[in-house]
């Protein structure tokens, strides 16, 4: 891995430089929080409605800003709120052990375990080398085999897993005919590949991506409405499956033009991974036997509840979890397919993150802000539905490109759940399509971590990436809105100008 790389990653795991942005969170965080203490509510808004808006505008410029670490914003309902006298801390901290934090959490156990017994690798592999050894199949390969894994692995993870596996592909590129000339577009076309195959793929399941959790949370807790695993499928499986295509065309057709010359070597080196992986282990079959049972129940919850009322997708995902520490590799020497000390890599900022998302929500709800900002908007009726869901979506996949997915999505869910009631529409209708734009952050290297992982192992150019992003990102917002458009009736009985009970008692 290149040294640009390592550089990358630490970037990614310690604070960087300690700049302009970062102090101007200092100033403008606290003082958009004062304003609300010295000033008088506006009409139409209670005064702790009024202080709601303070925390929130503290947390959102934190969040954009980075003056503390990600998840130290999502700290402060802990302190703000019981301080602001907005709710006590019983209930202020009742979302950050929200049923969806433990479907999180099994998820990544699974996921771990994949992880430390070789098995996505095996899949990713197996994928790459089942389509082909032309350059545009071997993007194709990489699309797929990342998309597959991040559906159930974290996207960074998946982007650190294929890039040691296509930086070699691009070696051996370089040193042959497909390297030169037109073939100069391979390794960036290769290296983008890697990175929006991890992006496009979470988008397929609420585990897939912080922001599908979170609208998920953020519905059960605000209306009372529980969207299942196997539910959200039927939306973000043909999301993915559609998407995955015109990223394909993207990078092989339109921004970058690939040689129909097989890449010489290419056999050689996946018969070298092969070998090196050897046969499936103890450990990987317990692994996939966990995995294909834990998936095939979320998928099948609706029937299975006929015969277990109570379960839920969050008790498959924990029941899954806990197998993994039950199932023995050697009784004698205690070893297990999963220990204790293997969790230390969960994304415990992430859960923070999540919980903190959801008590901004809850409290953004109960005080009434959430429909004080749906009557300012309410001019949007003048609107057609369409631009007003474009625009929304638009706006929030643009300023994921500046700041995390997930924090975007904590911010704004509430807000465009309340602008949707205002507008006299099934919040769903503006919400799905708004967690799914927050996923497509294609454009920047800071948009996502997997943009940043393939930008730093120094085979493309920022331009490269951003012209490629954008020609997604524009292209990916109307089929975001007319997908849910179509399927919307059929998954969540989801009818245009009929607001559900759920939403009107809210």
């Amino acid at each position: 891995m290149s040294a640009r790389l390592s550089g990358l990653q630490d970037a990614l795991e310690k604070p960087g430089s300690y700049g302009a942005r970062q102090w101007s969170g200092w100033l403008l965080g606290p003082g958009a929080l004062l304003l609300t203490l010295l000033v008088e509510p506006p009409s139409g808004l209670s005064v702790e409605g009024w202080r709601t808006a303070g925390a929130a505008a503290l947390m959102a410029i934190w969040w954009i800003c980075e003056p503390v670490p990600i998840p130290v914003t999502a700290l402060a309902p802990l302190a703000l709120f019981p301080m602001l006298r907005l709710g006590p801390i019983k209930e202020v901290a009742a979302p950050y052990a929200n049923p969806l934090v433990f479907l999180f959490l099994g998820g990544f156990v699974i996921a771990l375990a994949m992880q430390k017994w070789g098995l996505h690798r095996r899949v990713a592999i197996g994928l790459v080398g089942a389509l082909g050894t032309r350059p545009n199949r071997i993007v194709a390969g990489f699309l797929l085999a990342g998309a597959l894994v991040s559906m159930w692995v974290s996207n960074t993870a998946t982007a650190l897993l294929m890039l040691p596996i296509a930086s070699s592909v691009v070696a051996l590129a370089k040193d042959g005919p497909v390297g030169k000339g037109p073939g100069r577009d391979f390794g960036p076309a290769l290296m983008l590949a890697v990175a929006y195959g991890a992006t496009t793929g979470g988008m397929a399941t609420l585990i897939g991506t912080p922001p599908n959790a979170l609208l998920a949370g953020y519905l059960n807790r605000v209306y009372g409405y529980e969207i299942g695993f196997g539910q959200w499928m039927m939306v973000g499986v043909p999301m993915a499956l559609v998407a995955l295509p015109i990223v394909y065309l993207v990078l092989t057709r339109v921004v970058f033009r690939l040689p129909d010359k097989p890449v010489e070597g290419m056999e050689e080196l996946l018969l070298a991974e092969r070998s090196r992986l050897g046969p499936f282990s103890k450990g990987e079959r317990w692994v996939a036997l966990v995995f294909v049972s834990t998936a095939l129940s979320w998928i099948s919850r609706p029937v299975l509840s006929d015969f277990v009322p109570m379960l839920s997708d969050t008790t498959i995902a924990i029941m899954g979890a806990i197998a993994l520490f039950l199932l023995p590799i050697d009784v004698r020497k205690g070893e297990f397919v999963m220990d204790w000390a293997a969790t230390k890599a969960l994304p415990w900022d992430v859960f923070l993150l999540f919980g903190g998302g959801l008590s901004l929500a809850s409290m953004i709800q109960s005080h009434g802000l959430s429909e004080y900002l749906g009557t300012l908007c309410q001019s949007l009726d003048e609107w057609p539905l369409l631009l007003t869901m474009a625009v929304i979506c638009f706006g929030i996949l643009m300023l994921t490109e500046l700041t995390s997915n997930t924090a975007t999505a904590a911010t704004f869910l509430p807000i465009v759940g309340a602008v949707a009631i205002s507008l006299g529409q099934n919040p769903l209708l503006f919400l799905v399509p708004t967690a799914l734009a927050a996923n497509c952050s294609y454009m920047m290297p800071v948009g996502t971590p997997p943009n940043a992982i393939v930008f730093g192992s120094g085979s493309l150019t920022l331009p490269q990436m951003a012209k490629s992003g954008f020609l997604l990102n524009v292209s990916l917002v109307p089929i975001v809105i007319v997908l849910v458009w179509l399927l919307g009736p059929y998954v969540f009985d989801l009818r245009l100008d009929v607001l559900p009970s759920w939403g009107r008692g809210n």
